[in-house]
């Protein structure tokens, strides 16, 4: 058994029997109260999240999961189908595991998956992605002075809200966690 120490961000204990993904974990000392740690997790099963506070030296349950990155080759029903690029072994896993970032997903990106024993339990999409602007209303030159955003199309489907100077054709990096526009690729 691992004690509160042991934790960290992106960490899986299991937490009343269900396998759960650290997303937050501070250490708090408030005022004159005995110090303890407070904990966003994230279920795997459901995906929902919940927070708990650890008492500190606290033992917990922390579970060995083994993270690989693999290639995602095509999309198969409500299954991706990724490759191990060592051993080219394909591996199918659900599209519910990646969570809203599945749809700035195309062929050939590299995610990263983890295991435990031959079950797939989690899996994560690029952080970033660069994607081709299929359609969106044309700009006008001088619209770069504020900030207002119009709605555009990409080249895997989603829809995105974008600056307005930026045109058909044109390459954008999204962030896959919020779906957000960060920059434009030269």
């Amino acid at each position: 058994m691992a004690t509160t120490q042991d934790v960290s961000v992106g960490t899986f204990i299991r937490y009343n029997g269900e396998l759960c993904v650290i997303t937050e974990w501070q250490h708090r000392t408030p005022g004159n109260l005995r110090a303890f740690y407070q904990a966003k997790m994230r279920n795997i099963k459901n995906g929902k999240s919940a927070e708990n506070r650890f008492r500190s030296g606290e033992e917990i349950e922390v579970v060995r999961v083994e993270m690989r990155p693999l290639l995602f080759s095509y999309k198969e029903g409500n299954n991706l189908v990724c490759m191990d690029n060592e051993t080219y072994e394909q591996t199918y896993i659900d599209e519910v595991l990646f969570g809203d970032g599945v749809k700035f997903m195309k062929e050939g990106m590299e995610i990263y998956a983890a295991f435990e024993g031959d079950n797939v339990i989690y899996a994560e999409p690029p952080k970033q992605v660069e994607l081709e602007i299929t359609y969106t209303e044309p700009g006008v030159k001088g619209d770069t002075a504020t900030k207002t955003l119009k709605p555009a199309t990409v080249e895997t489907g989603a829809s995105v809200s974008i600056p307005l100077f930026i045109n058909i054709g044109e390459r954008i990096k999204i962030d896959t966690r919020t779906g957000e526009y960060l920059e434009r690729v030269k």
